[in-house]
């Protein structure tokens, strides 16, 4: 095989590997290190919270979807159906959505890096769960279960 043949297979390999790296973290829910915390029974203090000041209107009652958009971002607008829906299911539970581009003071303090981010929050504002990209409903429906079943010591 020549040179360019070998730089082709490469270049098609690490893309395929790329892509299925992508599609296993890409909208799945991951624990934050204060959740962890908790977890094992450890007292953190330093908790990130989110107020309701910060998103513009009221938190949830028993938890809170935080979708961080873009205009042009046609993920957002599945996760926002996505969202909503399970919004609509369980009680006390409200979603929230923020304008990246309008709200980069915050974006930079939580360091979201793309959208769709979506950040569970508990009833006390505090961060238990955060994905990148769209997140599927089951694991929505789990990452909500989560934030109302942790009780911050």
């Amino acid at each position: 095989m020549s040179l360019g043949m070998w730089v082709l297979v490469s270049a098609v390999a690490a893309g395929i590997v790329l892509s299925l790296l992508k599609s296993q973290f890409d909208g799945r829910f991951r624990g934050t290190r204060a959740v962890r915390k908790v977890e094992a029974h450890e007292v953190d203090d330093t908790v990130e919270r989110i107020s309701a000041a910060d998103v513009g209107g009221e938190l949830g009652e028993r938890a809170t979807l935080l979708q961080f958009s873009s205009a042009f971002c046609a993920p957002c607008r599945a996760t926002r159906r996505t969202l909503a829906e399970v919004e609509g299911m369980v009680d006390g539970v409200r979603h929230v959505e923020l304008d990246a581009e309008s709200h980069l003071e915050l974006v930079r303090r939580l360091d979201i890096l793309r959208t769709p981010t979506t950040l569970v929050l508990d009833s006390t504002g505090a961060i238990v769960k955060r994905a990148s990209g769209a997140p599927r409903k089951p694991d929505v429906i789990a990452a909500v279960a989560t934030a109302i079943d942790h009780q911050p010591h």
